[in-house]
């Protein structure tokens, strides 16, 4: 775990969305603080609500506590804030520091029955070729780790202006319809691999059993998400381009306008 100042984070964001932060950290405009006073506990409680509110306030240090920290800041407090899912560069600090984003707390989560897959589009800022954002799609016993984001209302703005990029029909904002959200405590949880995905030629199904849970249940009435609906995400015959299993530059590279797209509404569903 990298501490200090989010400029020296040692991985660029162009390196989207690996390698990202393992461990709960709070990010400010000057340094990123590990947030190691909550280690978790296995649970099979679902948080909203208050109890979501109470569960982020047991974060923090060994001499404060993330109100504290937020306070100590002039960042707004827990109260005034909404998790949203972080599920690609907008995790890695360098982006953050990029975006001016003020102070945010972050926390690894678990997805299940949902993956992060590339969006099949392509923003030009920053470099040549650009940068493939991370969008969302439904599989079947999936299970990998992302991030969820305690954003203000001013921050969940800049996230979607960021995103969108002057484009307002490209990301949509919403809720998940299917899946499942945990808290994430096991910074060495692996995801499924390649060999573990089963096709039957119109779907895909993980075979792979899912690790136990180290955390609870993030309720997903409490959980902004935003969806690239543009192009939706990559198709190669009806199946995936999982982020961790191709990065980001083998797949501009290899299948980026080699194939055809998903419409996102085919592959996800929202409320």
């Amino acid at each position: 775990m990298h501490e200090g100042s989010p400029k020296r984070w040692p991985y660029a964001s162009s390196n989207s969305p690996l390698p990202l932060p393992e461990h709960a950290m709070l990010f400010t405009d000057d340094e990123l603080v590990l947030l190691d006073g909550f280690t978790g506990e296995p649970s099979d409680d679902l948080l909203e609500g208050e109890s979501l509110r109470g569960y982020f306030g047991k974060f923090g240090t060994n001499t404060a506590s993330l109100s504290e920290l937020l306070e100590v800041n002039g960042a707004p407090p827990i109260d005034e804030r909404r998790p949203i899912l972080l599920q690609g560069e907008l995790a890695n600090p360098y982006r953050l520091q990029e975006m001016k984003m003020g102070t945010i707390p972050l926390f690894p989560v678990r997805l299940e029955g949902i993956c992060r897959t590339w969006a099949d589009g392509l923003d030009p800022r920053e470099a040549y070729p650009g940068i493939h954002h991370v969008t969302l799609a439904r599989t079947a016993g999936w299970w990998e780790r992302s991030h969820v984001g305690l954003a203000s209302k001013e921050q969940l703005k800049k996230i979607r202006d960021w995103l969108d990029e002057g484009n307002r029909s490209a990301w949509r904002a919403g809720k998940l319809g299917e899946g499942l959200v945990r808290f994430e405590h096991d910074p060495e949880m692996l995801p499924p691999g390649e060999t573990d995905i089963e096709w039957d030629g119109t779907k895909e199904t993980v075979m792979a059993e899912m690790p136990v849970p180290t955390g609870p249940e993030l309720s997903l009435d409490e959980l902004l998400i935003v969806v690239h609906t543009r192009q939706g995400c990559y198709n190669h015959r009806g199946r995936l381009a999982r982020c961790v299993h191709v990065q980001q530059r083998a797949f501009h590279e290899g299948l980026f306008r080699r194939g055809s797209s998903f419409r996102w509404s085919d592959v996800l569903t929202l409320r």
